[in-house]
């Protein structure tokens, strides 16, 4: 039974036991938790008032100018930390005269890629020495477990500087072989703008911007890849094709030719994905990844305004770790971690997968691309 004297630590306490990703607290509704991609409403608590709402806010904001911002801003990320339960991303945004809240849950310890369940090549990213690599997905797809455990990874195997800029933090690293320097928006540094001004000046060798929010965080991200480091960030697209026009979209139509040569000598890799519930018991949901490397043939497509071509490049990378999503899907199923129904109502082509789970596949897949 949740109780409601103290209900969003109850909330996060529950969430852990029956391993819900989400809480979602609105007015006129009853807690709503994700379990599995699935929304269950906690029928049991009563309707969540106006009152009840302010004073949920008023003790979870504990601070003066993250009231405030929420004010201003209509929205404010912070973390906050469960003793014995674990740490989450809550979300705090108005909507409809009143406040609503959106909590994701972390997990205790930083995932690696056989825990994310991704794919093995994940693991050639953490070899680049410089360039730009982005995840990339919907919402809510684990962008930022995928980002932790390339960072992890780094830091299990490189002696370097790894400089992490963070709205707000999540996951909390310790030094391994690599130094990890974890600045938060907002409590080690006033603004974004502000923490990527100086961020050069702090000798990293890896930077970690997080979403690639606008045109100057893009244009850092490529300047910081062209001067020597490794960037990493995310953006809000479904594949490596569409990644390149959203790059772009940034700026104006004078300049995307240069940003096109750009990325084609400075991107290194993209890794899209999206979660889908697995059959498995001990898995929640697993990801369906579309992973690109950017070799000379991608980067002379990019160069060249071949995007559309992009994909079948992909499909013919087998051999360098690049898989596409039709693949990935293909990939689940036989190893049992989702339903042909499910990759079936997830996949771009239904058809095609369909092909592929009956062992039948295309000939123009791994062929030459002009």
């Amino acid at each position: 039974m949740v109780s409601e004297n103290n209900l969003i630590s109850a909330l996060m306490k529950k969430s852990k036991e029956v391993e819900a990703s989400d809480i979602h607290l609105h007015v006129g509704s009853p807690p709503i938790i994700r379990i599995k991609g699935n929304l269950v409403k906690l029928e049991e608590i009563p309707v969540i008032t106006p009152e009840k709402m302010q004073e949920l806010v008023k003790d979870a904001l504990v601070k003066d100018r993250d009231r405030e911002a929420l004010e201003e801003n209509g929205s404010i990320d912070i973390a906050l930390a469960m003793p014995g339960i674990g740490r989450f991303r809550v979300n705090f945004y108005k909507q409809r005269g009143s406040t609503s809240i959106v909590a994701r849950r972390i997990s205790d310890e930083i995932p690696d890629f056989q825990k994310l369940h991704l794919p093995e090549s994940m693991g050639n990213i953490s070899h680049f020495v410089n360039g730009l690599v982005l995840v990339t997905g919907p919402t809510g797809c684990g962008k930022s477990s995928t980002l932790a455990a390339l960072i992890n990874d780094i830091n299990s195997k490189k002696a370097c500087h790894i400089l992490c800029i963070e709205d707000p933090i999540e996951y909390l690293y310790h030094n391994k072989k690599a130094i990890i320097t974890q600045r938060e928006i907002g409590i080690d540094v006033e603004s974004f703008k502000s923490a990527l001004k100086y961020a050069v000046r702090e000798d990293p060798d890896i930077i970690l911007v997080g979403e690639m929010r606008d045109t100057d965080t893009v244009e850092f991200a490529l300047h910081a890849a062209e001067t020597g480091h490794l960037v990493f960030g995310t953006l809000h697209s479904s594949n490596a094709t569409l990644t390149i026009g959203r790059i772009l979209n940034f700026f104006p139509q004078n300049r995307q030719p240069q940003i096109r040569r750009d990325i084609s000598l400075h991107l290194r890799a993209v890794v899209s994905q999206v979660l889908l519930p697995s059959i498995k018991p001990d898995v929640n949901r697993v990801p369906a990844c579309e992973i690109m490397f950017v070799n000379p043939l991608i980067s002379r497509l990019i160069i060249e305004e071949k995007d559309e071509k992009i994909i079948k490049a992909i499909k013919a990378g087998k051999e360098d770790g690049m898989i596409d999503f039709e693949n990935s899907m293909v990939a689940l199923v036989n190893n049992g971690f989702i339903d042909k129904e499910t990759a079936l109502s997830f996949a771009e082509n239904p058809q095609s997968v369909e092909m592929k789970l009956r062992g039948i596949f295309l000939s123009e897949e791994g062929g030459i691309v002009n």
